[in-house]
């Protein structure tokens, strides 16, 4: 079944200059691998398809069950050079639990919310 991140995982986030720290960590242990496997740093970066300008980097912490992602160009300058107010750390985090990943149907009592996706 197909479902958004948000019902998988929690995430935090911060930023500095023009790049932003995005940690996505899974709710369940069991969760893990979907989220290892299926969020990529190229998928990150398709996820924020003009919004990310440079690479993205992926670290995976598997001893507490999260990914961190290094966002370069992600913040249209940096805070004081950008006149955007949506794009900073915090609502990159918020936007990535947008992502929808497909689990195998037998997590669905384990999610937090259940919704699933058409």
């Amino acid at each position: 079944m197909k479902v958004k991140l948000q019902h998988l995982a929690h995430t935090r986030s911060g930023d500095k200059g023009n790049t932003s720290n995005i940690s996505v960590i899974a709710y369940e242990p069991d969760f893990y691998p979907y989220l290892k496997d299926q969020l990529t740093a190229d998928r990150f970066l398709a996820h924020y398809a003009g919004t990310v300008t440079g690479p993205v980097l992926r670290y995976e912490v598997d001893g507490l069950a999260a990914l961190n992602f290094v966002a370069h160009g992600a913040l249209g300058g940096g805070v004081s050079r950008s006149l955007c107010l949506d794009n900073y750390g915090k609502s990159l985090s918020a936007a990535i639990l947008g992502f929808e990943l497909e689990v195998p149907d037998a997590l669905r009592p384990r999610l937090r919310g259940q919704h699933v996706l058409p």
